[in-house]
């Protein structure tokens, strides 16, 4: 792959013929065409979360939060290397047409690596949760699924929201996010540096919030001191969308627009998403910046163009042709990744259910039971072929079960008809239909209407940020209703975030699971395929048991720290079969164990690795250092080999320095060595000590 150097002594030889004024255009997110050198318009915007997103029909994988529950990096890479094909794919196509507008370009800003530290964030569900290890490694896949190892870069990702950036989101624009050493070093810096260092992500997004008094995306600290200096960052950096004109109009740091630009740039912000670098010339003639300046950033943001291949009309991605976007093996790796994030956390026998009995009357209630949205996500793309939950049940029933099906409620609206007369207008159908059911799938949670970006969400709840960690008040009513009826009853709830759900005789966590969401839901219910995701944060009972929403401070939240009983733990899933665990070794920085099927079912088991290091230093609970997902055949064992980093036997001080610890206790099972998993499962993790 071409080297940054290289790159980097190829855009400056382009820049070196540009003119002042043409290289501060070239730092705009919408850089225009210098024709005179044969360099055409060039949009920096493009997103690929969960797919390509927002650029027309694109496979749709199961939104971020649902693909970190895989607890699988490799499948992360597979994914990425497929949005990596279809985003070139759409770009040959599109560009060949003149077409270089938003969402149609190379540069991917991708993946979202913030710690999902409080459920009550809205945008939690893009990012892989809330572990900064769990993060790191997924993170690090996508970005090389993404970025490939060919000659040139296939696409460019970007590491946002660098850093310490989870909500609120009502108050982004202008909110300090205090956060000690300790925590900046622990949890909130670590993924964006495995991404650097092991990944060479190609681009850094700055967040909106300041960060201990400095705007990330003008934050020497950040930028300059760690981001280049320390880590050795070599691609470019890009401010959010019109971050920059927060300086000036919402944090108050800066005075002018000008002022505002030569502060961003000055500390390493490249290009601006945004409308603030339109003054940078402005800033020129007041002196804040120099040519240097200006000739830096414009280099860096052709270095990467150079490093994409986009200037060689012999680039070797140049053929990839639309027709290689959206295909039936790219709806089978959405349809595998949907399977394996679904996570499964109750159920008292109700699962799998006997579809084959053509007098059994199975009931589909709920706002997201026939909902794309509930599938999709944000940031998503447009799928030829969703499935919603509703399409897949009826599909799998053909010529066996009959399926009847109710809406119940609203999302979050007390009626379907604003010319209804009374409350839960749906309700008594729903009810009614329960009466004559055999077994009810109610199909409630959220959508990107109600959790999501500030400014991006269409409810009561704008900002998109959660209040509370309960259904919305139509769904539970008709929950409870349903359940009244003595019919068994498997609540499937579609959301990327921590609800309080527990009614029902199963509990299903969808997710938003993609284009594939209804096939694979029916596949799971009636026993076609096993459960096997794992959550990737901490459900909590209330809001009430954690911290204030705004406060930075790691005392009390996720599974690391928190100090109260969760309602369902960071790490844990069922199945329907059972593993034993036997053998737990380590060695030469490997751990092994042998997991055996022990149930009639073939499956697949995430195996996970805890260490609890034996320092003041280390976090209050035992912390991820290794998984492996393994396929296990009924009655078969398997020998699981893990490597731990060598980050495992460390701690951090309250310095912010990282410290070896040379004594430590592995635990090694299905779950994290909790209370709450050990009350759950009935089981306790292995044991090693060191």
């Amino acid at each position: 792959m071409m080297d940054h150097q290289k790159a980097r002594a190829l855009a400056a030889e382009l820049v070196a013929k540009m003119t002042l004024e043409e290289k501060a255009c070239q730092l705009r997110y919408d850089a225009p065409a210098i024709e005179r050198l044969g360099i055409p318009a060039y949009n920096w915007w493009n997103e690929g979360l969960h797919g390509v997103a927002r650029a027309g029909t694109a496979t749709v994988f199961p939104q971020a939060i649902g693909m970190a529950a895989m607890f699988d990096d490799e499948a992360l890479n597979e994914i990425a290397k497929i949005i990596a094909h279809e985003g070139r794919a759409k770009y040959n196509a599109n560009s060949s047409h003149g077409d270089r507008d938003i969402y149609k370009g190379l540069t991917y800003w991708s993946p979202n690596i913030n710690i999902f530290r409080d459920p009550r964030w809205g945008r939690g569900h893009e990012t892989y949760g809330e572990d900064p290890y769990l993060t790191s490694r997924l993170g690090v896949a996508f970005v090389k699924g993404l970025q490939g190892d060919g000659e040139y870069l296939k696409l460019a990702a970007c590491a946002k929201h660098y850093a310490v950036h989870s909500g609120p989101e009502a108050i982004r624009h202008e909110f300090d996010a205090i956060a000690n050493e300790k925590d900046m070093r622990e949890t909130y810096l670590p993924a964006f540096e495995a991404l650097v260092k092991e990944a060479d992500v190609e681009s850094v997004m700055g967040a909106y919030n300041r960060t201990n008094g400095e705007p990330c995306c003008g934050s020497k600290t950040l930028l300059l001191d760690i981001l280049r200096e320390e880590w050795g960052f070599e691609g470019h950096v890009v401010s959010d969308c019109w971050a920059v004109r927060d300086f000036h109009t919402r944090h108050m740091v800066t005075d002018t627009a000008p002022e505002s630009a030569a502060m961003a740039i000055k500390n390493g912000c490249d290009v601006n998403c945004g409308n603030t670098y339109l003054h940078m010339m402005e800033a020129y003639q007041e002196g804040l910046v120099t040519e240097e300046d200006i000739t830096r950033a414009c280099i860096s943001l052709f270095a990467t163009r150079y490093r994409l291949g986009m200037l060689d009309e012999n680039c070797e991605f140049n053929k990839i042709g639309l027709l290689e976007n959206d295909t039936d093996e790219h709806d089978a790796v959405a349809l595998k990744a949907a399977l394996r994030s679904m996570t499964l956390l109750k159920n008292d026998g109700i699962l799998p259910i006997d579809n084959t009995d053509k007098e059994k009357v199975i009931l589909v209630i709920g706002p997201n039971a026939n909902s794309q949205l509930a599938l999709e996500g944000n940031y998503n793309g447009t799928s030829s072929r969703y499935v919603t939950f509703l399409e897949g049940i009826r599909e799998a029933c053909k010529g066996k079960a009959r399926v009847i099906y109710a809406p119940g409620s609203q999302l979050f609206k007390d009626n379907d008809s604003v010319l209804s007369q009374y409350k839960d207008d749906r309700l008594a159908e729903a009810v009614a239909a329960a009466e004559l059911a055999d077994v009810v799938i109610a199909c409630m949670g959220l959508d990107a209407t109600m959790e999501g970006e500030e400014g991006d969400t269409g409810n009561q709840y704008f900002s998109g940020d959660k209040n509370d960690l309960e259904l919305p008040a139509a769904q539970k009513r008709v929950l409870d209703a349903v359940i009244k009826t003595g019919t068994p009853v498997v609540t499937v709830v579609a959301a990327g975030s921590n609800l309080r759900v527990e009614e029902g005789n199963a509990v299903v966590w969808a997710w938003y699971p993609g284009q594939a969401g209804g096939t694979a839901l029916a596949k799971l219910l009636f026993g076609e395929e096993c459960f096997s995701g794992r959550l990737p944060l901490t459900f909590y009972h209330n809001v009430e048991d954690l911290p204030d929403f705004t406060d930075y401070n790691m005392k009390n939240r996720t599974y690391r720290y928190y100090e109260g009983k969760a309602l369902y733990p960071f790490g844990f899933g069922l199945s329907y079969t059972d593993f034993v665990y036997e053998n737990a070794a380590y060695a030469d920085g490997k751990v092994t164990v042998t997991v055996k099927n022990a149930g009639k079912m073939d499956a697949e088991e995430v195996v996970q690795v805890y260490v609890k290091n034996d320092s003041k230093d280390a976090p209050l609970h035992p912390a991820l250092c290794g998984f492996k997902r393994v396929a296990v055949k009924a009655g078969e064992s398997v020998q699981v080999e893990i490597t731990l980093s060598a980050l495992t036997f460390t701690v951090v001080n309250d310095e912010g320095k990282r410290l070896p610890c040379e004594k430590a206790t592995l635990y090694v099972g299905g779950y994290q060595p909790d209370a709450v998993s050990a009350e759950l499962t009935g089981k306790k993790c292995l044991e090693i000590k060191l």
